[in-house]
Parts: C-alpha cells; sequence; structure tokens
C-alpha cells in the first residue's frame, strides 16, 4: 500500500511538473511575441521616418537645382549689366574730351 502512494505521488508530481512547465512555455511565447511585435513596430516607425527623409531630400535636391539655375541666370544678367555700365562709362568719358 505504501508502495502505491509513493507511486502516485511521483505521478502527481511529474504531471504538475509537466502541466507547469506547458504553461511556462506558453508565457514565454506569449512574452517572445509581446517583444518581437514592439521590434517590429518600431523597425516600420523607422523605415517610414526614413522614406519621409528620403523624399525631403529629393524636394531639397530639386530646389537646389532650380536655384542653381537662378543664380546662374542672375550672374549672366549681371556681366550684361556691367558691360552696359562699361559702355555708358566710355561713351561718357568721349563726351567730356
Amino acid at each position: 500500500m505504501e508502495a502505491y502512494i509513493g507511486i502516485g505521488c511521483t505521478m502527481l508530481g511529474l504531471l504538475i511538473g509537466l502541466l507547469t512547465f506547458g504553461r511556462n512555455r506558453d508565457k514565454d511565447v506569449k512574452a517572445d511575441a509581446a517583444k518581437r511585435a514592439v521590434i517590429e513596430t518600431t523597425l516600420d516607425t523607422i523605415s517610414n521616418g526614413v522614406e519621409l527623409i528620403r523624399i525631403d531630400l529629393k524636394a531639397n535636391e530639386k530646389q537646389m537645382d532650380v536655384l542653381a539655375e537662378r543664380v546662374a541666370r542672375v550672374e549672366e544678367s549681371s556681366k550684361h549689366a556691367h558691360k552696359r555700365f562699361d559702355n555708358l562709362k566710355v561713351i561718357q568719358e568721349t563726351q567730356q574730351v
């Protein structure tokens, strides 16, 4: 009879151990899934931020190209204006003589 009690307690202990192991394993899986979800969400946010930065960079590059063209036109216009001033100066000097 004592052997049956010992075997019964051993079986009960084994059953409790297996149930506890399964429960802890499920908790670990849930915790890992939650951590992965947080990491994936963070990576998605970073990815979206990088994409927005790329879009802004392309827009800035286009603006820089437009400004470079405008500066070139202004410099050319300035050259022509200086030539006209020089011509007026020469005309004025010849009239004074």
